[in-house]
């Protein structure tokens, strides 16, 4: 008797895997495993993974480093939801035969996403509920968005869509990347200007460029130095961007006033992370993107790959 497929689905933290998508066709043709769990330890993966032969991955949750790819045998493709993702060695995976595949995107879930942090850092919702939840009633003062100044550090395509809310929020809104150009800035009626200004300026700071090798570390002590103190910094971009023990050192040491920070440099969060209990911090568990229409995209894409790789056998 052959040996059966076997597909792997990892890190499904809210067990909806199956039923975000259609996998009888799959399992029809294939063995079926649905892990909810997160391993971090290089051994364990091996350990965990070495008898499957298709491996479905949610975002960057579990790199397909070089070493993993290169210890599994097995392997012939990687099914990531996204349209790209930098946490697959891709060159790697091109040297072991292992094919690559990605879904569909859609920007929406982070721009709305970013605003729910935007406004929930300025009016404290987390720590006004909190009260309430613990028999208390008002706590503090929120802050109006109208008038203050909205920083936008990439001015991309979520950059842009937060850039028009806003505005119509009654925000100034300025921006700054290494390679914006005025002309784009001015057509989408925001001011570009460096970035010792935006940082300086800005009253919400947002984090909307990719990682790489360039924006690793782009905010760090300096320029926290460099923020007011009543400044908020919001990062739902990715984590290394900002330098994580120079932000808790600033929150901290209130040389800013507050942080909403969805992505960090370890996920899931540790559990001593200091992000858990500073009072000026909102913190969430890296659901920009996490809303039932992605996932809707991201595992029905994901069984059409599988399917479509299944064809490809003898």
């Amino acid at each position: 008797m052959n040996d059966p497929i076997r597909v792997a689905v990892l890190d499904d933290y809210q067990k909806v895997a199956r039923t975000s998508a259609d996998w009888s066709s799959v399992e029809a043709r294939a063995e079926l495993t649905v892990f909810h769990d997160h391993l971090h330890d290089h051994q364990a993966l091996v350990r965990r993974l070495a008898r499957f032969d298709v491996i479905c991955v949610m975002r960057e949750r579990t790199p397909m480093t070089a070493a993993l790819i290169a210890a599994l045998p097995r392997l012939r493709l990687i099914a990531s939801t996204g349209a790209a993702n930098a946490s697959i060695d891709t060159e790697a995976a091109a040297a072991h035969g292992v094919t690559v595949a990605h879904t569909g995107y859609a920007s929406t879930p982070t721009i709305e996403f970013t605003w729910a942090a935007i406004v929930g850092l300025a009016r404290d919702i987390a720590g006004e509920a909190a009260s309430v939840r613990a028999g208390g009633w008002q706590v503090g003062l929120g802050t109006e968005l109208r008038g203050k100044t909205l920083g936008i550090l990439g001015l991309g395509r979520i950059g842009s869509a937060v850039a028009s809310i806003g505005k119509a929020f009654g925000m100034h809104v300025i921006a700054w990347s290494e390679n914006l150009q005025e002309e784009t800035a001015s057509a989408l009626g925001v001011q570009r200007v460096d970035k010792q200004a935006l940082l300086s300026r800005s009253d919400f700071l947002t984090i909307h460029t990719r990682l790489s090798e360039r924006t690793r570390g782009l905010i760090g002590a300096a320029e926290l130095a460099s923020m007011k103190p009543t400044a908020r910094l919001i990062n739902s971009s990715r984590g290394p961007i900002v330098d994580e023990a120079a932000l808790v050192d600033a929150l901290i040491g209130g040389r800013i006033a507050g942080a909403a920070v969805d992505v960090f440099e370890t996920e899931p969060l540790p559990a001593d992370h200091a992000f858990r209990d500073l009072p000026n911090v909102l913190a969430t568990p890296h659901i920009g993107y996490v809303t039932e229409e992605m996932y809707r995209t991201f595992y029905s894409d994901t069984v059409k790959n599988v399917l479509a790789w299944l064809d490809t056998l003898p």
